[in-house]
């Protein structure tokens, strides 16, 4: 009976043991096909450096000149010659136009010769007043006929500063059948021919200053702070896509544009050769600071979420999830001021599939260069 017993016994021990094994293999058997299942995904990468970039704000502008001046027929009168054209090289009083000056050359004749009359009515008249005050003056004359040369004299002398006067107005006159140039510059636009008849105030020729232009652009609200009169700026034009120009910020408005809350500069860009042309569209760099060493990523690197800016930084063979605060823009890369340090690798590509600790796989990258500033 007792043998029995024990003989049950062992029977159980054995059946719970053998359940207990089977339980445990198929637990392993479980757990190796779930690791076996997990599955890597495929990623880019490129390391965070540590390089030395200026701050600068990013602009789009329009290239315009120094100076312009719309120049016009002062007097009436035909075009008798035109000598400037479109696209020539003006000095500073170079004579662009002449206007038809028969009747003005008459007239300043006219008036020189009754200058001379005034003048040699002046004299006689100044002679006879030396004489009868002499006599006045022995009392050889009546006062009315001192008085009357007396009145003779202040006349004539006031008809010569009237001769003057008007001699001064034909000359003047004369002067203005050329139309010259106010300052030294190119001719823009022609607005006259031979043979035109102009009145005064007629548009004859628009004038430009070339040798130094003005670079004209917004900046937005948020970077007012970063901003003030004479700081450096880059400018690049479609026409010359491998050439830079340079310039200094000459005014910086006083108020913002309250529709579009942007503020208004102008920079002076040298232009001695006359390679830039006024009204080229301009992309601008405005330099707002020193160089400095800064840690940059790749821009294609970043996530946004609402407010939050994350990346994913490859430790191992896992993706860890980091949220970052950014600065300024280089072209292609971005400052990271938090969340990233120099020679991490941050993803650059397949990110959008990732979730904190993915088990990912590096791909070779194929990233350009960032372009030297």
């Amino acid at each position: 009976m007792l043998s029995r017993i024990m003989t049950e016994i062992r029977r159980a021990v054995i059946g719970l043991l053998s359940a207990a094994v089977l339980f445990a293999l198929f637990a392993c058997s479980d757990g190796g096909d779930r690791a076996a299942t997990e599955r890597s995904v495929n990623v880019q990468t490129a390391s965070a450096e540590l390089r030395e970039h200026r701050p600068y704000l990013s602009a789009t502008g329009t290239l315009n000149p120094f100076e312009e001046a719309l120049v016009s027929s002062e007097i009436d009168g035909i075009i008798r010659a035109v000598r400037a054209d479109e696209g020539s090289p003006v000095a500073k009083g170079a004579v662009l136009a002449q206007i038809d000056d028969i009747d003005y050359s008459l007239d300043m004749k006219r008036s020189e010769a009754a200058l001379n009359q005034a003048v040699a009515t002046l004299k006689n008249t100044q002679i006879e007043y030396q004489r009868k005050e002499t006599l006045f003056k022995e009392q050889l004359v009546t006062q009315q006929q001192f008085d009357d040369v007396v009145t003779r004299k202040a006349l004539a002398e006031a008809e010569v500063e009237r001769a003057k006067a008007t001699l001064g107005m034909s000359r003047q006159k004369y002067a203005r059948t050329r139309i010259v140039a106010p300052f030294a510059g190119v001719v823009k636009e022609k607005k006259i021919s031979a043979g035109d008849l102009v009145k005064n105030g007629s548009p004859a020729f628009s004038i430009i200053q070339m040798h130094t232009l003005k670079l004209n652009f917004s900046i937005p609200e948020k970077d007012v702070g970063k901003l003030q009169q004479g700081q450096e700026v880059s400018v690049k034009v479609d026409a010359y896509p491998d050439r830079e120009f340079r310039g200094k910020i000459n005014i910086v408005a006083p108020s913002l544009d309250e529709k579009t809350r942007t503020l208004k500069l102008e920079a002076l860009i040298p232009n001695a050769d006359g390679t830039l042309k006024p009204g080229l569209f301009a992309r601008v760099q405005h330099y707002t600071g020193a160089p400095r060493s800064v840690v940059v990523m790749p821009i294609v690197a970043l996530l946004y979420e609402g407010d939050q800016i994350r990346a994913f930084v490859v430790e191992g063979n896992r993706a860890r999830e980091r949220k970052v605060k950014v600065g300024n823009k280089y072209g292609e890369f971005i400052e990271v001021t938090e969340g990233l340090k120099e020679g991490e690798q941050v993803v650059v590509l397949g990110q959008q599939n990732l979730v904190d600790n993915t088990l990912v796989k590096i791909q070779a990258a194929s990233l350009p260069e960032e372009k030297q500033k």
